[in-house]
């Protein structure tokens, strides 16, 4: 079995596709190890009902060593399912390959610092995109600059709004991050 931990900032809406997608098969070979919390948010919840170790690690100078201290030596993918927090550079390097996050947007657009969440489908909408969508990516000490491993969009019409732009996106992540996952962790196509 291939170790996953997983990092969340919110309501672990993704780390509960993630719990899912597991246990249809989905993503195959693999087991959530910890779940990493940088805030109070239901994430935690969500690990606690499916008796997943998990630990709130406050956000601070020194979380990316804290979270260095915690991640288990045998564990094989970090993943960052909606969190926020920006981990150090050394983090990030020592990880390199290992590290995937999902972006909800079609990177290089609309990434890096204060794109997240809403401001980042409100941007869409200012910059009259015709298209948007959501990137899984590998992570990297720059800013969502990592490599996409996978990708997929959908039109912008004249009646969107940001709210609905952040709905569709919400099903396009749970479409490829479990294919994203699977890719990496078991070398196999999408």
């Amino acid at each position: 079995m291939k170790n996953i931990v997983i990092l969340v900032s919110g309501s672990g809406t993704n780390l509960q596709r993630i719990i899912d997608t597991i246990d249809n098969g989905e993503i195959q070979n693999a087991k959530i190890s910890l779940v990493v919390a940088d805030r109070e948010c239901y994430g935690l919840e969500r690990a606690k009902n499916h008796h997943i170790e998990n630990i709130l690690i406050p956000r601070g100078k020194n979380f990316s060593s804290e979270l260095a201290n915690v991640i288990p030596k045998d564990t094989d993918l970090i993943v960052l399912a909606g969190f926020l927090s920006i981990l150090k550079p050394e983090f990030c390097e020592n990880w390199t390959g290992k590290m995937i996050n999902i972006h909800p947007a079609l990177l290089p657009k609309f990434g890096g610092k204060g794109m997240w969440g809403m401001n980042v489908h409100h941007a869409v909408i200012e910059a009259k995109e015709t298209e948007s969508g959501a990137t899984v990516h590998f992570v990297t000490p720059g800013i969502d600059e990592g490599e996409a491993i996978l990708q997929k969009s959908f039109e912008v019409t004249v009646e969107d709004t940001a709210e609905t732009i952040a709905e569709k996106v919400h099903h396009i992540e749970y479409e490829i991050f479990p294919k994203a996952i699977n890719k990496v962790l078991n070398n196999v196509p999408i």
